[in-house]
């Protein structure tokens, strides 16, 4: 063989794996946006990567996930919503109902993945929970259709109480909406009053329950949030600073001195979340997958923080409980 063949054919041969690897398709990207923090998710994140390698995919390897945290900061929802949408993400997962409207008005065409705690057919997100239709599926879980079982298990607790101060993230428009809808039958079904307070900003809650000093109540309702969960030992301190008995949406509050929540089981909602992104990535559509509904429900009480209350927790509460923390 001549030399210089030799040397054309020992290039392209060389040049092959190079070719190979530039044809290869890039990985999926996965915008994922939360309404909570990072450093309130850590678990969240670990149950949504878990779902997704149940299905054959690991972050990093073949597939990447944009983690977007808005902490409360919804005022971020349309740039956002519109980078990921320009970039043409493969999957949108959407945590909270506000991102999850948002998701829906910026596309018609890429799949989201959604985790709302209000009726999503309510919320303009589905055609139906059997058949979603459409770009959008996800999970429900319950945070609404669960409020009249909360605040009775605060009644439960507290039966003395009269009046019930309500606080709300207004920027979380949907959820506020809802929430104070369902408190208000529930509340009067109770024979109790309720006292709305608004807080957007860690400033404002802080303002929110100093505003109690002059307008007391016998105890507090907080409805569920991300931003909320996200400044859920702000929450602890100001309840057990200004002596008010309060009952959350999950267990991070308790976990960090809430007196109680109750709520669906957040990691099983997550893990759920990253299967059916599995699913679309291997190309199901969003319209053939159902929506699922939490099944999972804890109760939690933080005894030390009922005693520090000077609290009686009757026995029928605590064997009702799913965690009792001492």
């Amino acid at each position: 063989m001549k030399r210089r063949k030799f040397i054309t054919l020992l290039g392209g041969a060389a040049a092959l794996p190079l070719a190979a690897r530039a044809q290869q398709p890039a990985m999926p990207v996965i915008g994922f946006v939360s309404a909570r923090s990072a450093e309130s998710s850590t678990r969240q994140t670990a149950a949504f990567r878990k779902g997704l390698e149940e299905i054959g995919y690991a972050e990093g390897q073949n597939v990447t996930v944009e983690y977007h945290w808005l902490d409360g900061r919804y005022d971020r929802l349309p740039s956002l919503m519109a980078d990921l949408v320009r970039r043409r993400v493969a999957v949108i997962a959407t945590f909270g109902n506000e991102p999850a409207l948002m998701a829906k008005a910026a596309t018609s065409t890429i799949p989201i993945v959604f985790g709302v705690g209000v009726d999503p057919v309510q919320l303009g997100l589905v055609a139906s929970l059997a058949r979603p239709g459409g770009n959008a599926t996800g999970i429900n879980f319950f945070t609404q259709e669960i409020i009249a079982k909360r605040l009775g298990l605060l009644h439960d607790l507290v039966p003395k109480a009269a009046r019930v101060a309500v606080m709300t993230n207004p920027a979380n428009a949907a959820t506020t909406e809802a929430t104070l809808r369902d408190i208000s039958e529930a509340a009067r079904a109770l024979g109790l009053q309720t006292q709305v307070l608004n807080a957007s900003t860690s400033r404002e809650i802080e303002a929110a329950f100093a505003s109690l000093r002059r307008e007391p109540v016998d105890a507090l309702f907080v409805a569920g949030d991300g931003f909320f969960t996200s400044r859920r030992v702000q929450f602890a301190t100001l309840a057990m600073r200004y002596a008010i008995p309060a009952v959350y949406s999950g267990r991070e509050y308790p976990e960090v001195g809430g007196l109680m929540s109750y709520g669906t089981e957040i990691l099983d909602r997550f893990r759920h979340a990253g299967v059916m992104i599995g699913q679309i990535l291997k190309g199901a559509k969003p319209a053939d997958l159902p929506v699922i509904q939490s099944s999972k429900f804890e109760f939690v009480i933080n005894m030390q923080t009922a005693r520090a209350l000077g609290l009686e927790v009757p026995n029928a509460l605590q064997l009702l409980a799913d965690e009792v923390i001492e």
